[in-house]
């Protein structure tokens, strides 16, 4: 272990006699092996820090190699010895893919004595328990859930004001009014994006909130979460224009988009180190980036986004003054064509991926700010 700074901590009813390697509750002494108390002293000895599976390995168990089963074990004991609760932490916090984290009340004192004959209350140093534990799984689910939503929103806004005015300067008439065609696109893409917003987000709280953050089920999450969704608002969409029109265009977007497009955020999120990595930006872009990337395989397998299914859309009814094709013009092709949908779908992805990703990782700080 590392030279310790003090030799005794107290956290509630226990005390840590690290100089004398016992943990006291109560005047009784806890049970725990070697390893499992000094994984224990290193965590109360950086309480408020991370300390990643790294530091663990090389710490606790320097002369030998170890999987990281060997530390999940390892913090599920101490977990059951100090009575706390992986879901809803008191004690010990999991940080999904980078370590854990002592969030307990931490009093010190430099005494050796043994808990039973002095306690720590008169302690000389303090640190306040970390604010992340106020995130119980029902209240993280919720602010993922929501602050998710509200990510697809901003995400359709932009999408919407970027089609907007990109049609109503494109080369040649489009038809439509500049304020009208902004209104009409806006109102679209931000109803879609709320939509899908609200699928792979909450896919990703009720993963994240029922597995602890398991990586593999919070990609399952966001993708399921898409798909339902994705197929929902098909569904719905296709009734509608059979209902108000008798017909409804074949190949809008729907469930299998809605599932690629989750999966790319679920595994952006996954690789950028969690919600609660230390560098916010990092799940960010890689969310961005990988349902951009995942945008343009979309088209290239012959799926459509939102801007695809608005040219479906807007091809179906020969009266319509909202023509992509005026899109296209940008690209260099005469009508909306391949490249122009490919280059639109990896935008669509990119806005949505990043809005989602970073408007819950900025809900998520705003509420644990000092």
């Amino acid at each position: 272990m590392s030279s310790e700074p003090y030799s005794h901590y107290r956290f509630d009813d226990f005390d840590l006699d690290v100089e004398n390697r016992q943990l006291w509750q109560d005047g009784r002494q806890v049970e725990l092996n070697g390893r499992y108390f000094d994984a224990l002293v290193l965590l109360v000895q950086e309480h408020g820090q991370l300390v990643e599976k790294d530091q663990f390995f090389s710490e606790v168990w320097d002369d030998v190699v170890v999987s990281d089963s060997a530390l999940t074990q390892c913090i599920k004991e101490i977990r059951k010895q100090l009575g706390d609760n992986a879901s809803n932490p008191q004690y010990i916090q999991t940080v999904p893919g980078y370590g854990y984290r002592f969030i307990g009340l931490v009093k010190t004192n430099a005494s050796s004595k043994g808990a039973q004959d002095e306690p720590a209350s008169s302690s000389t140093s303090e640190t306040p328990i970390s604010k992340s534990n106020k995130l119980y799984p029902l209240n993280r689910g919720v602010l993922i859930g929501g602050a998710g939503t509200t990510g697809g929103v901003l995400a359709g806004l932009l999408g919407g004001l970027v089609y907007g005015f990109g049609l109503a300067y494109a080369p040649g008439d489009t038809g439509m009014g500049v304020i009208s065609m902004l209104l009409v696109l806006i109102a679209l893409n931000i109803i879609i994006g709320g939509m899908g917003g609200l699928g792979v987000s909450s896919g990703m709280a009720i993963a994240i909130v029922s597995t602890n953050g398991e990586k593999i089920w919070t990609v399952i999450g966001a993708a399921v979460g898409g798909l339902v969704i994705g197929g929902l608002a098909k569904l719905l969409g296709v009734d509608a224009f059979t209902l108000l029109f008798g017909m409804s265009p074949e190949g809008i977007t729907g469930g299998l988009e809605g599932a690629a497009l989750g999966a790319a955020v679920g595994i952006g999120v996954t690789i950028g180190g969690g919600f609660d990595s230390p560098r916010s930006i990092r799940p960010v872009v890689a969310a961005a980036s990988a349902s951009g990337i995942a945008g343009v395989l979309i088209s290239m397998a012959g799926g459509r986004l939102m801007s695809g299914s608005l040219d479906l859309l807007t091809g179906s009814f020969t009266d319509s003054q909202l023509q992509f094709d005026a899109f296209g013009r940008f690209f260099g092709e005469p009508n909306f064509g391949f490249i122009t949908e490919t280059v639109l779908a990896g935008v669509e992805g990119f806005l949505f991926g990043a809005c989602v990703v970073g408007v819950i990782i900025c809900f998520q700080r705003w509420l644990l700010r000092d």
